[in-house]
């Protein structure tokens, strides 16, 4: 879809009327942030590239969890697993292709929790995953959907396209187009308009934020650019990708390889989507500075799932390594005790709902499967979870395996391990140790010395 502004802003079906009733006063507002494909290359990670100001201050006022996993590294999954704080195997949203309420037509949602207990919702961009089959109306009182993936040729000062064949999209764009008047941009005003809005009525308020990017394309105004040099810009480690099980790789086969400029090229595109991100948060730190709502607002950034940039020689998502799974995910909770700190121990996104219900003094609805991160919130300190899990799914043709699928892959993360079964282990199994091997470029499972290691591993993924 070309992104106009008038497109943009006519798509946002608003609710004219505010039409909830003001909640009991006390209650916590909650804005609810997500990014589509960012992952954890941002300053307050640790990198020392990336420039992203606004997402390392939110970090030094809330705690920031160095290893959170998404479920399904791929949007609609990922997200219907978050929102109902349900597994993919639960969800059954395992695709592109199935809605949303396919399989949970009486789930009550995160948002919907929210608005069944008098909280103001609303939507503005990306939540759920794109398409009326995906959207949920039950769960906001307005909404302003998400829209304009590609730029018109018009905004366009350079690009580049990769060559085809390719089973993913992969385009960077540079744009003369102005923050506010990009999607994300409009997201952002809008967001924080309505933040400004309901702290005037005194309402409290749920309000999801979702941006677009850095999903490819990588588009954003030419500034954000400006800030990188892709010369120096260091190349990912590959390894010995012939070494892996076939279903390990997520990228064709005949698909030519970008070259050493054109690599640094597009990690330098993915960046500059980032710090644009970034900015676009600031712009929403900066409502709830004006509108004084910090003390009374929870805030929660995180990414819907990972991506790579290169590393193993892939790009994009859908594969069960750390740079796929992990995901940044930085949570402000007014009177925490952790704030400005770091945890370490292993978190889900699923533990977003009941985490969030908690601190908002909400009961969870029956069936949730992951859990409350509000210990964490005070002591960031304690341990997190013995393991974290997360699915992909593959065709025999690996073209469709985001719209059907032929089997699974699960991969079970903990401390030190991470292993990975593919079609329950007869397409191929993978045991990194991270300890030693963080990159995960070298597969020790057929190593004898390993046994015991595999057979732990294979009784927490059984467990799943």
């Amino acid at each position: 879809m070309i992104w106009s502004r008038r497109q943009f802003l006519a798509s946002a079906p608003l609710a004219g009327a505010l039409g909830a009733q003001p909640a009991a006063s006390g209650r916590k507002n909650v804005v609810f942030i997500v990014a589509d494909d960012l992952n954890t290359a941002l300053g307050c990670y640790g990198n020392p590239i990336v420039k992203t100001p606004h997402l390392d201050r939110l970090a030094s006022r809330g705690v920031l969890f160095d290893r959170a996993y998404c479920q399904f590294p791929l949007c609609a999954p990922s997200r219907a697993s978050f929102l109902s704080g349900r597994r993919p195997d639960t969800t059954r949203v395992l695709t592109l292709a199935t809605p949303t309420r396919q399989h949970m037509p009486d789930v009550v949602m995160l948002p919907e929790l929210f608005r069944k207990n008098g909280w103001h919702t609303a939507q503005a961009g990306k939540i759920y995953h794109t398409g009326p089959e995906h959207e949920d109306p039950r769960s906001w009182d307005k909404a302003l959907e998400e829209s304009g993936k590609s730029p018109p040729a018009s905004e366009i000062i350079a690009e580049h396209q990769a060559l085809k064949p390719r089973n993913h999209s992969m385009s960077w764009h540079k744009l003369k187009t102005p923050d506010e008047e990009t999607p994300d941009g409009l997201v952002a005003h809008k967001a924080g308009e309505w933040i400004r809005q309901s702290a005037r009525e005194g309402r409290p308020f749920f309000m999801g934020v979702g941006f677009r990017r850095p999903h490819s394309p990588y588009a954003a105004p030419k500034k954000y650019f400006d800030l990188y040099d892709p010369s120096k810009i260091p190349l990912p480690a590959v390894g010995e990708t012939k070494l892996l099980p076939a279903p390990a790789w997520y990228e064709r086969r005949d698909q030519k390889p970008l070259s050493d400029r054109e690599t640094r090229e597009y990690i330098a595109s993915y960046y500059a989507c980032t710090s644009f991100v970034d900015a676009q948060v600031g712009r929403i730190l900066h409502a709830l500075d004006e509108a004084k709502l910090w003390d009374s607002t929870l805030v929660v950034f995180f990414g819907d799932h990972g991506y790579h940039n290169g590393e193993h020689g892939m790009w994009h998502k859908m594969t069960l390594f750390e740079e796929s799974t992990r995901v940044p995910l930085i949570v402000h909770a007014p009177g925490a005790k952790g704030a400005g700190k770091t945890c370490r121990g292993l978190v889900e996104l699923l533990d977003l709902y009941p985490t969030l219900a908690g601190v908002c003094g909400l009961k969870a609805p029956g069936g949730l499967e992951g859990m409350s991160l509000k210990p964490l919130l005070d002591d960031p300190l304690r341990a997190g979870k013995k393991a974290a899990y997360s699915l992909a799914g593959r065709h025999d043709d690996p073209e469709k395996s985001n719209r059907e699928i032929t089997y699974l892959g699960r991969s079970v993360r903990t401390e030190r391990w991470r292993y990975t079964e593919w079609d329950g282990g007869k397409r191929g199994v993978e045991l990194y140790d991270e300890q030693n091997d963080p990159r995960e470029l070298r597969n020790v499972a057929a190593d004898p010395s390993h046994k015991g290691v595999i057979a732990e591993m294979k009784r927490l993924l059984g467990g799943s």
